[in-house]
């Protein structure tokens, strides 16, 4: 299946600022059944970007503004397909669990297991475990043990728009049981690394059909987890619908939490009040979506992706595949 993705960003700055430095995350990834085709990125202000791949292969822009400016828009544009559903097993051993020990010792998987700025373990979590009857293996399997953590978080939380914000901490949603995808992401994260299994955070895109909607992809992006299995890899799974991450789920990046993986993220000189517009869609196609009133108010864009920056990129994919 083939997806045109538009990603529309505006910051509105209550007075003038300068020297603006940011950071995009929103290149889709390519590798297993995913393949980002064409990515444009467009900022007003124009401004010169440049791209790097970050530790965990996730491919970055960066640019700075100097002048002053009073709003900043950013917008990008992806093709990709997704051939098929990832393979799962119906079932897995209980002692799949000492195959994971064994992969997880023979690996460095670390990063993934230890406690992070988002996912760490609190009283609160530890009591949310044993409400959910987690808190021991219990003759599960590894995959029967993250099933069971997803349908459980998805249970405990009510889906709740701007419940919480993108630095809040767990506790703000286990206290009043209701919080966005970031907050699901995070939460399952804590729990399954409690157990031993490396789990990481995604962020990307969920399309929809109108039989499958959910509010938590409404004109915005998506967040859901991956854990590490043996025999089977990364296989993601999305507590806040409780389903397994399928070929309606679009990859962007990935990192411990959230705090790796922001689709923007900068600092800026002057002192302004900052108002955020963010509008995210998705259609089933084969080519770009054209320019549009409602996403490209502004009168001139600033096409990135220079020819040798380009190749660079595409060489960066291809080392990941």
């Amino acid at each position: 299946m083939f997806y045109a993705i538009r990603h529309f960003t505006r910051y509105r700055y209550s007075r003038q600022v300068w020297q603006s430095m940011m950071e995009v995350r929103m290149h889709p990834r390519s590798e297993g059944n995913q393949r980002c085709f064409v990515f444009q990125l467009s900022v007003n202000p124009r401004a010169r970007i440049f791209g790097y791949t970050d530790s965990y292969g996730n491919l970055v822009h960066h640019f700075d503004l100097p002048p002053r400016h009073d709003q900043l828009t950013i917008i990008t544009d992806a093709l990709v397909n997704i051939e098929g559903k990832p393979p799962v097993p119906e079932s897995m051993a209980y002692e799949s669990w000492t195959d994971l020990e064994d992969l997880v010792e023979k690996n460095d998987y670390w990063d993934m297991l230890m406690p992070s700025q988002f996912a760490r373990s609190s009283p609160e979590l530890e009591a949310l475990a044993m409400e959910m009857g987690i808190d021991e293996r219990k003759g599960r399997s590894p995959l029967a043990f993250l099933q069971d953590v997803c349908a459980g978080v998805n249970r405990s939380f009510k889906y709740v728009k701007k419940s919480t914000k993108v630095n809040s901490p767990i506790e703000h949603a286990l206290e009043s049981r209701q919080g966005v995808c970031q907050d699901f992401a995070h939460i399952m994260i804590a729990l399954v690394r409690n157990a031993r299994i490396p789990c990481r955070y995604v962020s990307g895109y969920l399309y929809q059909t109108s039989e499958s909607s959910h509010p938590s992809a409404d004109g915005a992006t998506h967040a859901w987890v991956e854990a590490l299995l043996p025999g089977v890899g990364w296989l993601g799974f999305d507590p806040t619908t409780n389903r397994l991450a399928d070929d309606k789920h679009i990859r962007t990046a990935i990192g411990r939490d959230y705090a790796d993986v922001p689709p923007t993220m900068g600092v800026m000189k002057g002192k302004a009040e900052t108002q955020l517009q963010v509008r995210v869609r998705v259609t089933p196609s084969q080519a770009v979506l054209p320019p549009d009133e409602e996403f490209a108010a502004d009168e001139e864009w600033s096409q990135f992706l220079e020819d040798d920056q380009q190749s660079q990129l595409i060489d960066a994919q291809q080392q990941q595949q």
